[in-house]
């Protein structure tokens, strides 16, 4: 054997290089599927952070409108009572017509505030996406 042509002694060989490389791939792509995992989460919190709030209104709207229709109830109740008490007269009209809107204002925010609470709405759409959109862009660069 010649001098210098030991091959315990050579540098790296071509399956050495490839073995690294690999690694190096696989390394990469732990690192940017944490960093995806990191983002969709943020991104998760950030929609469902505004979802809350959109509740939170519809659940005030809600009780607003319970407050609106038992103020409705009274008044009409009370104009119904005086209509009885005095067949004849105006103060029972006026109090039927303020009751009246009350109760318009009422179901009007009811049906607001169920439109606003549907489970549709609250579903956090953007990420449901992405992540769809993520999982399709790796099995892409995976496969190709």
């Amino acid at each position: 054997m010649a001098q210098g042509t030991d091959p315990r002694q050579a540098g790296p060989s071509a399956g050495t290089t490839g073995a690294s490389s690999i690694q190096s791939l696989i390394g990469d792509a732990l690192r940017e599927t944490n960093e995806l995992a990191r983002k969709e989460i943020a991104l998760f919190r950030a929609e469902m952070a505004g979802n809350i709030r959109q509740l939170i209104v519809g659940l005030a709207c809600m009780v607003g409108s319970a407050v609106f229709a038992v103020v409705a109830l009274l008044v009409l109740i009370g104009a119904f009572v005086k209509w009885l008490a005095t067949v004849v007269g105006s103060e029972w009209l006026s109090a039927l017509i303020v009751g009246g809107v009350l109760l318009v204002l009422a179901l009007g925010m009811a049906l607001w505030a169920r439109s606003v609470l549907s489970l549709s709405t609250l579903a956090p759409k953007r990420t449901t996406r992405q992540v769809r959109q993520d999982a399709q862009a790796l099995s892409e660069r995976v496969s190709g």
